[in-house]
């Protein structure tokens, strides 16, 4: 497929992300700039500048409810895109609501029990959603350890092991890279597998 094919797949597509911070803020400017035409995003936080060591915002912006700084920031980067913003601390009923119309969800939050949440959630309710989840991102390091797992309709983007602490914090190469690996697996979801996609094996 050229760009132009599938920025014409992706434009009629909706993709949800729960969370606006390191991961829901990358990965939705992934998908912008891939060209999804809407997105669906919510979060309560409001930007502080620990936040800017990975989170998709600027100095400027500190202050800002994060839901609806990212809905600048994806406007910039793609005025065409549909970006509709909830400011809220999302539920079980919060997310069948507000993501019921989505072809894909993406889980972006912080803590364990959060993302347990919306996968009871998604399971229970939307079991015909494929859900793409982010698990072990903390630290630095350790390229190869960071993989995509697919299990029925739940997509796993991590390393599964290194989760985030005070004493493994967060910080934008790692973060980045699984939240551009929850992109990439939205993509394959909405467009299906790269047939041209070429396979090197070997060392270099």
């Amino acid at each position: 497929m050229t760009f132009d094919e599938i920025r014409a797949v992706l434009k009629k597509k909706t993709v949800g992300i729960a969370g606006c911070g390191g991961l829901g803020s990358n990965c939705a400017v992934a998908l912008a700039r891939a060209g999804v035409g809407t997105l669906v995003i919510a979060d309560f936080d409001v930007i502080v500048e620990s936040n800017l060591n990975r989170q998709y915002f600027f100095h400027d912006q500190i202050g800002m409810l994060k839901v609806f700084a990212l809905k600048i920031n994806l406007e910039r980067i793609n005025p065409d895109i549909k970006v509709h913003a909830f400011d809220l601390r999302l539920c079980p009923s919060d997310i069948v609501e507000i993501f019921s119309h989505c072809d894909v969800i993406v889980e972006a939050f912080d803590k364990a029990e959060m993302k347990q949440m919306i996968i009871e959630a998604v399971s229970n309710h939307l079991p015909d959603k494929s859900l793409v989840i982010g698990v072990g991102m903390g630290g630095w390091g350790d390229n190869n350890s960071i993989h995509t797992r697919r299990a029925a309709k739940l997509v796993i983007c991590g390393d599964e092991m290194n989760e985030v602490s005070d004493t493994n914090p967060p910080i934008a190469p790692r973060v980045g890279v699984v939240a551009n690996m929850q992109a990439n697996a939205v993509l394959e979801l909405l467009l299906g597998e790269n047939p041209d996609q070429k396979i090197i094996t070997g060392s270099l």
